[in-house]
Formats: C-alpha cells, structure tokens, sequence
C-alpha cells in the first residue's frame, strides 16, 4: 500500500511538474508574440508618415504607394483578429511592398536627399531589424515549448490537459520573400 502511496505522488509531483512546465513555455510563446506585435505596431505607425513624406516625389509611382497603404490596413486588420496564420500572411504581403517602395526609392535623387523622409526609412529599417529579431525569438520559444508537448512521455498527456502547439513565424512558400535577390554590378 505504501509503494502504491509513492507511486501515485511521484506521478501527481511529475504531472504538477510538466502541467507547469508547459504552461509556462505558453506564456513565454504568448509574451514572444507580443514583443513582434508591439514592433508591428511601431512599423504601422511609421507607414503613414513615410508615404506622405514620399508621396510628392513618387508621382510615377501612384500603384506601389497604394499597395503599401492596402498591405498596412490589411496588416492591421489581420492584428485585431488575432488569427497567426492571417497576421502572418498579411505582415509578409507589408513587408514585400515596403521592399518594393524602398527599391524605388533609390531612383528618386531628391529622396534620397530629403532628411525627413532618410530618417523615417532608417527607422523603418531599424523596425523591421526588431521584427527579425523579435521573430527569432518567437520561433525559438515556439519550438521549445512545441518540442516539450511532443517529446515522450508529456506527449500523452499534454493534448489531455489542453496544451495545442503554436504556429512558427514562416515564410509563405510562394512569398517574394524567398526569391533570392538579383545583384547587378554592372556600371
């Protein structure tokens, strides 16, 4: 009976142990989430500024400053759902037209030279050097707490106790993203 009494608490002591383990990678990967959300938040609040101070100059460029305008506004309606499938569709569709009006950019001499708009794409490149990083930490944690509810023996009961894993913070397979980038050295 007393072998039975120790055996019942080592089991109640590990499943306390995993239970509290797992519940605390959860509000790691939560909290991993947040810290992207508030760069999100900080690079959808730039946007706004950056197309009105290139606005003037871009003229010829009228579709590519209404695809970023298009890509915040879905970006920031994706971030109000809470889905991380849609935020991530939607933040990676930004992020390719921020890409494309930075390359255009380029051709615009007077751009370039305008301390307004060099200072707001320094900080929108700082923001999106954050969003890496903070994306990196994100999947770090994911995979630790994703890889904790999988491993035996937890994987039997962390389904039972209501523990799903998280979603990593990819790359769609057909992003441009992915593309590798094309260097011409030509003079």
């Amino acid at each position: 009976m007393t072998v039975l009494v120790i055996v019942l608490l080592v089991l109640a002591a590990w499943v306390i142990f995993t239970f509290n383990g797992l519940v605390r990678l959860r509000n790691q990967v939560a909290n991993a989430f947040r810290q992207i959300d508030v760069q999100l938040k900080r690079r959808h609040d730039l946007i706004p500024n950056l197309v009105e101070s290139v606005k003037g100059e871009m003229k010829f460029e009228k579709e590519t400053l209404e695809r970023v305008v298009q890509a915040r506004a879905a970006a920031v309606s994706a971030g109000q759902t809470g889905n991380t499938g849609e935020i991530l569709a939607k933040e990676g569709m930004l992020t390719q037209a921020l890409g494309r009006l930075f390359a255009l950019s380029e051709n615009y001499p007077n751009l370039k030279a305008n301390e307004t708009v060099k200072s707001l794409m320094e900080e929108v490149t700082h923001t999106e050097n954050q969003i890496g990083f903070s994306r990196q930490f994100y999947n770090d944690v994911v995979t630790k707490f994703n890889t904790a509810q999988q491993v035996f023996p937890t994987n039997m009961f962390a389904g039972v106790m209501g523990f799903t894993p998280s979603q990593l913070w990819e790359l769609p397979q057909d992003s441009a993203e992915r593309e590798t980038p094309k260097v011409d050295l030509s003079v």
